[in-house]
Formats: structure tokens, C-alpha cells, sequence
């Protein structure tokens, strides 16, 4: 049997007691329920952060693996393309413009890498940052869950 107490609150009542908390209960009650249930939405919160910052990890490697998949290609049809016409100076009047084209292409592939490898440096500072939030929100929750065992009186609680 619950009792509806203060608004949206519902206390649970057992027999051989009275109506509704004690005026010493209400607190205790109402803000063990509201802080075990902000902790729980605090440790899902930063469990979803901590899952967001290692897919966007993910994603800056894969771009960045594919970047240099692409320059390597690029690179293979310059090196074909300087053979075909027998030059391989890009400063040369008759150098064969795909080349030129792909040569800047590749290079231009190459800088956004760089700033690629720039922004996954601060990924994994960022992650490992939000590891750490994660790991001591657990922490509270597991403590606080002990507490809660203990006050139930539930037994084998530590």
C-alpha cells in the first residue's frame, strides 16, 4: 500500500505502521529517493559521454585511416602517370597536369591529416577526462547502493 504524501511523493506503509512517514522520515526519505535517483542519472549521463567521446575517437581514426588509404593511391597514380610521360619533375612545362593535380590532392590529403591527428589528441584527453568523471560517479552510486542495503536492512550488505 503506498500513501501519497506531499505532492507527487508515495511512501510505501506496512502493517503496524502508522499512516505515512514520521515528520524525521519525510526528509530522510525524499531526499534518499531524489539523490539515488540524480546519481543514477548522473552515472547513465556520463556512461553515454564516455560512449560519445570514444565513437567520435572512432570516427577521427577511421577518417584519418582513410585519408592515408587515399594518398597512398594517389601517390601510385602519380608515380604511373610521371611514367607514362617520362617526367618527374612537377616544375617541368610538360609535367603531366593529372599528376600536378593528384600531387596537390595528396598533399592537401596530408594536412588535413595532420589536423586530424590534432583533433584525436584532444579526443583522448577529452575521453580519458570523461573516463574519469564516469569512474567516480560509479564509485558514488556503489557506495551510496551499500548504504541503501544497510539502512534497508537487507542482509549480507557491505
Amino acid at each position: 500500500v503506498f500513501v501519497k504524501i506531499a505532492g507527487n511523493f508515495s511512501f510505501p506503509t506496512w502493517p503496524g505502521h502508522p499512516v505515512g512517514p514520521k515528520s524525521s522520515d519525510r526528509g530522510l526519505v525524499i531526499h534518499g529517493v531524489l539523490r539515488m535517483k540524480s546519481r543514477e542519472s548522473l552515472v547513465r549521463l556520463k556512461e553515454f559521454q564516455v560512449k560519445e567521446k570514444q565513437r567520435q575517437l572512432n570516427q577521427l581514426q577511421m577518417m584519418m585511416a582513410e585519408f592515408d588509404r587515399m594518398t597512398k593511391e594517389l601517390e601510385s597514380q602519380i608515380t604511373f602517370e610521371e611514367k607514362k610521360s617520362g617526367i618527374t619533375d612537377p616544375s617541368h612545362f610538360a609535367y603531366p597536369t593529372f599528376a600536378k593535380a593528384a600531387r596537390q590532392r595528396a598533399d592537401n590529403l596530408q594536412v588535413s591529416v595532420r589536423e586530424l591527428k590534432i583533433q584525436q589528441d584532444a579526443a583522448e584527453l577529452a575521453l580519458e577526462e570523461v573516463k574519469a568523471e564516469y569512474a567516480k560517479a560509479a564509485a558514488l552510486e556503489e557506495r551510496d547502493g551499500g548504504v541503501r542495503m544497510r539502512a534497508w536492512g537487507f542482509a549480507g550488505a557491505a
